[in-house]
C-alpha cells in the first residue's frame, strides 16, 4: 500500500471578550445559574429582533486583521438552519459567503523550520446552548445561558499535516488573540473550542480522502491525542481495504478514542440564507484602519525582539512570549536586572513551576516584576545566595511581602566576610579530616562535601564562591 499523507483543517471557535451577548443585552457570565442570563431575543421568542453588538464586531475585525485577513467593505449575517434542542430558534445567526475576514495566514515553527498555515475565513456567529444528559437516560436538560454569546470562528486551510502541527497552530492562534485582548481563550471554560477535520490520502494524490470531524477536544493535549488516534484509525481501515465513513466524532478522554456521533453534514444541508432581521453593514476604510491600530506587537515579532534585544535563546523567547501577560512580566523584570537571561531563568524555572502547581495565571500571583527584579539584584550584589533566594521566592509568593522585608524578618543576609568564613571553614576541616585527605588524593567530590558542611553551619547563608576559595586555600596552605 502506498504511503499515506495526513490532511488536517481546524475550525476554532473563540468566545469574544464582550460584557453582553452579540444580539441582545444579556450579560455574559461563566458559571451563572442555568437559564439566568436569557431574554426573549436569545430564547427565540416570536417578534424579538436582534441588534448587533458593536464591540463584538470591533473585536472580530481586530482579530481578522491580526490573522492577516483582508476585511471587506461590506458584510452580512445569514441564518444557518438546523433543529437541535440547544438552539431555540431552530437556526443559528452566522456568516456564510460574506464573512468579516478572508485569506489570512499564520506561521508556526516545526522541527526548526517555519511553516505558513492559511486561514480561509474568519466570521462572527452566536453560540448555542448547553445540553446536560441524565446519567439514567431519562431526560436531558437545556441551559440557554450560552445562546447568543458572541463567537469568532476561524477556519484554516487544509494545510496541516500532523497532529503536532495542529497543536502548534492552535497555540499560536490562542497567543495572537490573547495579545490582541480579543478573548481570554480558556479551553477549560469553553471560551476556546476546536473542531478538527482529518483525512488521509496516498502521498502525491491531489484529491482529498474522506474526512471525519472530531469534536469535544477541551485541551491542546487532547487535540493532539484525538488527531493521532483518528489518524491511526483511518490508516488501519485503509490498510484492511475498508472505507472511511464521513461522520462527526467526539473525543472520549476516558477511553482515549473517538466515538461516532452522527453523519457529517455539508453546507447545503443548512440551507443558508441572509438574515432578514439584520441589515447588511458597511465597514469604512477609516473604521478598519482604527481596528488595525489597536493591534499590539504580536507573539512572532516579540519572540524575534526578545532574541535580538535581550540575547535570549529561541527556546526561552518562545516560552516567555506564549502569553501576553508572561511576556510583559519578563520584560518589566529584565529591564531592572543586569542580565536578562537570569530573569528568564527565574521566570521559566521557579515561577512557572509555581503557576503550574497552583493552577494560576501570571496576573494572579502576589509577586510583581519589580519584586522579582529586586530579588535577583540581591543575588547579583551578594546580599543573598541563590539557594536562599529560592526559599525567599516561595515566601514572597505565599505572603506577598518583598524580599528585603523577608530577609530582615528571617535574618537571611548572606555571609560574605572572608575572615568569618575562614574561621568556620577551619572548624569544618578539623572535623572532617577524611574529606580533606580525599580531596588531596584527587577526589573532587570531597570539596563539595566540605563546602556543604560550611553551608550547613551557616544555614545556607555563606557565600558559596568565597567558601570554595577559602577551603581550597586552607587545604593548599596546609598541604
Amino acid at each position: 500500500m502506498a504511503a499515506l499523507e495526513t490532511v488536517i483543517g481546524l475550525e476554532v471557535h473563540v468566545e469574544l471578550g464582550t460584557k453582553t451577548k452579540i444580539f441582545c443585552s444579556c450579560a455574559v457570565a461563566f458559571g451563572a445559574p442555568p437559564n439566568s442570563r436569557v431574554c426573549p431575543v436569545c430564547m427565540g421568542s416570536p417578534g424579538a429582533l436582534p441588534v448587533l453588538n458593536e464591540q463584538a464586531l470591533a473585536l472580530g475585525i481586530r482579530a481578522a486583521l491580526a490573522l492577516g485577513c483582508s476585511v471587506p467593505a461590506q458584510s452580512k449575517f445569514d441564518r444557518k438552519n438546523y433543529f437541535y434542542p440547544d438552539s431555540p430558534k431552530a437556526y443559528q445567526i452566522s456568516q456564510y459567503d460574506e464573512p468579516i475576514g478572508q485569506h489570512g495566514f499564520i506561521e508556526i515553527e516545526i522541527a526548526g523550520e517555519k511553516k505558513r498555515i492559511g486561514v480561509t475565513r474568519v466570521h462572527l456567529e452566536e453560540d448555542a446552548g448547553k445540553l446536560s444528559h441524565s446519567p439514567y437516560g431519562e431526560a436531558s436538560f437545556v441551559d440557554l445561558n450560552r445562546v447568543g454569546i458572541p463567537l469568532l470562528e476561524i477556519v484554516s486551510e487544509p494545510d496541516l499535516r500532523s497532529a503536532e502541527e495542529a497543536r502548534l497552530y492552535l497555540e499560536e492562534i490562542r497567543s495572537i488573540l490573547q495579545y490582541c485582548l480579543v478573548s481570554e481563550c480558556k479551553m477549560e471554560e469553553g471560551s476556546l473550542r476546536c473542531d478538527a477535520n482529518i483525512s488521509l490520502r496516498p502521498m502525491g494524490q491531489r484529491e482529498f480522502g474522506t474526512k471525519t470531524e472530531i469534536k469535544n477536544m477541551n485541551s491542546f493535549r487532547n487535540v493532539q491525542r484525538g488527531l493521532e488516534y483518528e489518524q491511526a484509525r483511518q490508516a488501519g481501515l485503509l490498510a484492511r481495504g475498508e472505507r472511511v465513513v464521513q461522520q462527526t466524532l467526539r473525543w472520549d478522554e476516558a477511553t482515549g478514542a473517538t466515538l461516532a456521533m452522527r453523519s457529517k453534514e455539508d453546507a447545503h444541508d443548512y440551507r443558508y440564507f441572509p438574515d432578514p432581521d439584520l441589515p447588511r453593514f458597511a465597514l469604512s476604510a477609516a473604521y478598519i484602519a482604527a481596528r488595525s491600530q489597536e493591534i499590539p506587537e504580536l507573539p512572532a515579532k516579540r519572540r524575534e525582539r526578545f532574541e535580538r534585544e535581550y540575547g535570549l535563546p529561541a527556546y526561552d523567547a518562545g516560552v516567555l512570549t506564549a502569553s501576553r501577560g508572561l511576556a510583559e512580566f519578563f520584560e518589566q523584570t529584565a529591564q531592572r536586572v543586569r542580565d536578562p537571561k537570569t530573569a528568564s531563568n527565574w521566570i521559566m524555572g521557579e515561577l512557572l513551576a509555581h503557576l503550574k502547581a497552583a493552577t494560576l495565571e501570571i496576573a494572579e500571583i502576589q509577586v510583581t516584576p519589580f519584586a522579582l527584579a529586586e530579588l535577583i539584584s540581591l543575588i547579583e550584589d551578594g546580599t543573598i545566595s541563590a539557594k536562599i533566594a529560592k526559599t525567599l521566592l516561595k515566601d514572597m509568593l505565599d505572603s506577598g511581602k518583598d524580599a528585603k522585608t523577608l530577609i530582615a524578618e528571617q535574618g537571611l543576609v548572606q555571609i560574605s566576610d572572608e575572615g568569618e568564613l575562614r574561621e568556620i571553614a577551619l572548624r569544618v576541616l578539623a572535623a572532617n579530616s577524611k574529606s580533606v585527605d580525599d580531596y588531596r588524593a584527587g577526589k573532587e567530590k570531597a570539596l563539595g562535601a566540605l563546602i556543604g558542611q560550611v553551608m550547613k553551619e551557616t544555614r545556607g547563608k555563606a557565600n558559596p564562591q568565597i567558601v570554595n576559595r577559602v577551603i581550597v586555600q586552607l587545604i593548599t596552605d596546609k598541604g
